[in-house]
């Protein structure tokens, strides 16, 4: 199997460096340039540090990426609402010529949901009814929906056109329940790196395939922070003082999580990890310096993978 590699856009300013259209254009382009398949954006309403709308600046950087697959790692139809989110998934479909993977998850910021107004208790029975009504809106089902909090009605069809419409992938960190929420609303599985372990990883697989589905259906891993260094203080700073603060996470948490963090040599056999369970595609958050760290991964810890 031939893992492919993307990237997350920066939409968390880890190295004091102004947002702009260039400064992602730029990125995206060098991205493309090292032979990364896919562009991708997280969404938030609000984050503990600022945070760069994930939609909006994927819109932003369609042009700079070519002929990359761009994704929604996740798009929250919950907290913005089925109609709205659809129309917004629309949108990059059409703008990209068909390029996009629509990821959707039910969110698991209680921030989020409170700046919506939407009780955080309801988001899974809120989410199940929302991804069927995008899979109305989108153009994936003909048969109206009408549910507890969402419904179709009034909806007359696919509301923008788009043949075929985007794959609709299911986030989960890989429990037993969400693995069957993948399997009988999804078209592909988003996975959480720092959230879903290499074993829990093959488990989900497992349990897809026990379900029926094959085992050609679409996986990744995304969310995938990394930052490449031979120094184990500059790494610790990355964690300390950068990423669990930012997530809200103990360090140690992170630490035991295995994430990408530290020398190719630490970096290669977390990544292999991932890739022995099963990943085909794996999305990677470059912490600082994003471009020099994308350029360290292909050319120091890619030659050392060994699954």
């Amino acid at each position: 199997m031939t893992v492919r590699f993307g990237v997350h856009l920066p939409l968390i300013d880890f190295g004091g460096e102004p947002w702009t259209a260039a400064r992602l254009s730029d990125y995206v382009r060098e991205a493309a340039a090292l032979g990364f398949d896919y562009v991708c954006a997280n969404d938030h309403l609000l984050f503990r540090r600022a945070w760069l709308d994930g939609p909006t600046s994927l819109a932003a950087v369609l042009d700079a990426s070519a002929d990359m697959t761009i994704a929604t790692t996740v798009a929250l139809p919950v907290v913005r609402g089925p109609v709205h989110t659809a129309t917004m998934l629309a949108a990059l479909h059409a703008l990209s010529g068909g390029r996009l993977i629509a990821g959707v998850g039910p969110g698991s910021s209680a921030a989020d949901f409170a700046a919506a107004g939407i009780p955080f208790a309801e988001r899974w029975k809120r989410f199940d009814e929302a991804v069927r009504v995008l899979r109305v809106l989108l153009g994936h089902d003909a048969s109206p929906f009408r549910g507890r909090f969402y419904s179709t009605d009034g909806v007359d069809g696919p509301i923008v056109g788009s043949s075929p419409p985007p794959p609709l992938w299911i986030s989960s960190w890989g429990s037993p329940a969400g693995i069957r929420r993948v399997a009988e609303l999804g078209d592909g599985w988003l996975a959480s790196a720092y959230n879903t372990s290499p074993q829990a990883f093959r488990d989900g697989v497992t349990r897809l395939e026990a379900s029926g589905r094959p085992a050609t259906f679409p996986t990744a891993v995304a969310t995938t922070w990394l930052h490449v260094t031979d120094r184990a203080d500059a790494a610790d700073h990355v964690i300390d003082d950068l990423l669990a603060p930012t997530l809200g996470r103990p360090a140690d948490d992170l630490r035991a999580a295995g994430l990408p963090i530290g020398s190719p040599e630490q970096c290669a056999e977390r990544i292999d990890a991932y890739i022995r369970a099963g990943a085909e595609r794996i999305l990677l958050w470059p912490i600082g310096d994003e471009i020099r760290q994308l350029t360290a991964f292909r050319t120091e810890v890619v030659p050392l993978l060994t699954a």
